[in-house]
């Protein structure tokens, strides 16, 4: 009788300028619905299942607040993923420069330039609009290291899948080559002994709260 494989759970946050349409991109993912109104989000977290390239894994993803707002909590998500969407929307050339700060933050915080990222251009379907040329987007792709460079639709889920599929990949073929070259180095140990000190916390805080609070 064969053992089931454990699933690996992954880390995935979602980074960007405010209104370039994060939380329409991971709830179309996540639920397969269009967000029509604009709300703009303080932190939501959600929860799913996908299958790549023949593994089971469980994506954990933090859809974040725009880049302007809530800027003390950002270095709490940069710690906390492994994993990152760089979205801007293809309307709005300053949501594309706004995010090399952003990386640049990234990078310094994990003092790890391959960083596993995916550059996302959203709102592809107003192309009547577009401020931001392919050219360019792809231009910025490479001088971060040719992280790979999406044009999405969540309006018309076109490519929503791809990209989370494609950071998701990036991590687990990350884990394959620390794997083979013996242990994985200070990141993930640190990674460990903080999952490990956060578990003993929160089950301390359940024992005198009786409550969970979902990070």
């Amino acid at each position: 009788m064969s053992r089931a494989v454990p699933q690996r759970e992954y880390h995935i946050v979602v980074l960007g300028s405010g209104g370039v349409g994060k939380s329409c991109l991971t709830a179309q993912f996540v639920q397969g619905v269009w967000i029509e109104r604009y709300d703009p989000t303080i932190e939501d977290s959600y929860r799913k299942q996908i299958d790549v390239d023949g593994r089971q894994v469980i994506l954990e993803i933090l859809d974040t607040a725009g880049t302007e707002q809530f800027t003390a909590m950002r270095e709490l998500y940069m710690k906390s993923g492994q994993g990152f969407l760089l979205v801007f929307s293809i309307t709005s050339s300053s949501s594309l420069k706004e995010l090399s700060e952003l990386r640049e933050q990234l990078v310094n915080l994990k003092d790890d330039p391959n960083v596993p990222i995916v550059l996302v251009g959203n709102k592809s379907d107003l192309e009547e609009d577009r401020a931001v040329s392919r050219a360019q987007a792809f231009a910025v792709s490479s001088g971060w290291g040719n992280v790979p460079y999406y044009e999405t639709s969540a309006r018309r889920r076109q490519n929503v899948t791809e990209v989370f599929v494609d950071v998701c990949r990036q991590i687990i073929h990350r884990d394959l080559q620390r794997g083979r070259s013996g242990g994985g180095g200070g990141e993930d140990r640190r990674r460990r002994r903080e999952d490990e000190g956060d578990g003993d916390r929160r089950r301390r805080s359940r024992r005198r709260h009786n409550r969970c609070v979902i990070l």
